[in-house]
């Protein structure tokens, strides 16, 4: 039987990009903002574009950062995607300007010291050793990103201290591309987007739950 997915509405996203994905990747998916189903499906995904703070109120405006920290409490898997992970963090810095996150993580999304933002297109990744979202991937895989906010690798210490496996891009420095810890994972490029390479991670996901 299909994993039940939920893709959490809270009015950011690429919503149905990412339905079709996890459903091309074998999920049963549900769209919804109903927070009862977010809780029980047997793995969650909270996509997110644009700003960090505002990701932030419309997840709080559903009582999203609630219904994660209960699925991290019951050891139910979450997906971040793109600002979905950046939420995961402490805080974010965008324009001078920080915004709380959901502490699910220690670190502060903050924008990457590059020539050319926003980092958008295709890059490859060094996937970490053991990372399950990576499993059978090649070294030269490309995966569509497209953002000038990440958690630089410099402010990375006290994620790794806590255990975390961290995939690391460089553009401009080196970023966090993905980070798994325990039940949470989460990936700063768009799995929905990347073609074959994300529709690889997205099974690996789901291999997960």
């Amino acid at each position: 039987m299909a994993s039940s997915i939920v893709v959490l509405d809270y009015g950011s996203g690429n919503l149905r990009s990412a339905e079709r994905a996890l459903a091309r990747a074998g999920g049963a998916v549900t769209v919804t903002a109903d927070l009862a189903a977010a809780l029980d499906c047997d793995g969650l995904v909270v996509p997110g574009v644009g700003a960090f703070a505002a990701c932030m109120a419309g997840l709080r405006s559903v009582g999203g950062e609630k219904v994660i920290a209960r699925r991290i409490e019951l050891g139910r898997p979450v997906l971040g995607i793109c600002v979905g992970m950046q939420v995961l963090f402490t805080a974010g810095v965008e324009h001078g300007v920080a915004a709380a996150g959901c502490a699910v993580w220690p670190g502060t999304v903050e924008r990457l010291d590059a020539p050319v933002l926003p980092h958008m297109g295709w890059n490859t990744v060094a996937a970490a050793p053991g990372a399950a979202l990576f499993a059978g991937i090649d070294v030269d895989t490309r995966f569509y990103f497209v953002h000038s906010y990440a958690l630089r690798m410099r402010d990375a210490g006290p994620l790794l201290a806590d255990g975390a496996t961290i995939t690391v891009t460089e553009h401009g420095e080196p970023f966090a591309a993905a980070v798994e810890h325990g039940v949470v994972a989460a990936t700063q490029f768009h799995p929905e987007k990347s073609g074959d390479a994300g529709a690889v991670v997205l099974r690996n996901w789901l291999g997960t739950l």
